[in-house]
């Protein structure tokens, strides 16, 4: 069978990820069995690199493999949710990305109020100068109808990984890529808002000042409730939102 495959990057990352696109969408449901014969035989690959994507896939979780019956598509209770590989091809679906994304603003909201908290105790000086001054960034890019652009993106995105990284603590941190994704496919599926709320722009330098100020109890209260308000924006049913993921503004 001639090989299906574009004509950059390496064969192996593109099976894996039409492979594990299919399987996190659903096209491959739980308990489906393929084996690297099927796989050699679609993708015109070797036994060798058809053992390299099971593994891969196996190492996240998606299947499991048996030498009389193949390789077995595990449910998603078996799946390492928090790799940025599945939150992509989560994300990447129609089908899963609605569910995706209110299970990052979920993860969100139970652990940003928490770094926020921590954040105003042992964060640095510089770090606390950096928040305001991001926040403020924040305030004028929203504020002027642009939030749903590239711009306010990434200072949103550093602006709340800095509240992360400020907790100090080891674990939070390792959460942030999936933390912050969340924010990344609103952005990149057309569901932010192009003008932040005056509520949501306040919160932002509220949240930023509490921090600064060493209030951890009002900095967890605001965190909690600016991702309220961001969550209520994005999923508003009275919104309109286009998808931009190959126009963008810059």
């Amino acid at each position: 069978m001639a090989r299906n495959t574009p004509s950059t990057g390496p064969l192996l990352e593109y099976v894996l990820d039409v492979l594990g696109s299919e399987i996190c969408s659903g096209i491959k449901p739980t308990g489906t069995v393929f084996t690297l014969g099927d796989l050699g035989e679609r993708f015109g690959i070797s036994r060798t690199v058809a053992r390299e994507v099971m593994r891969a896939l196996e190492q996240l979780g998606l299947v499991a493999s048996s030498r009389r019956v193949g390789l077995t598509v595990q449910p998603i209770s078996n799946w390492s949710v928090l790799d940025m590989a599945v939150i992509r091809w989560r994300l990447n679906s129609p089908e899963t990305r609605p569910e995706q994304l209110r299970s990052l603003a979920l993860l969100r909201t139970a652990i940003e109020p928490v770094a926020a908290r921590e954040a105003a105790t042992v964060a640095t000086q510089e770090q606390r100068e950096q928040l305001l001054e991001m926040a403020r960034r924040l305030g004028a890019i929203g504020a002027a109808g642009r939030a749903d652009t590239d711009d306010f993106l990434e200072v949103d995105v550093g602006f709340h990984s800095l509240i992360l990284e400020a907790s100090g603590n080891e674990m939070i941190m390792t959460l942030t890529e999936s933390v912050v994704s969340v924010m990344r496919g609103r952005t990149e599926f057309g569901l932010q808002p192009a003008k932040l709320s005056d509520l949501a722009v306040h919160q932002h330098l509220d949240l930023a000042q509490a921090i600064a100020e060493g209030s951890g109890a009002r900095a967890a209260e605001i965190s909690r409730a600016l991702l309220v308000e961001v969550d209520t924006q994005a999923y508003s049913p009275d919104t309109a939102h286009e998808p931009q993921v190959a126009g963008r503004q810059r």
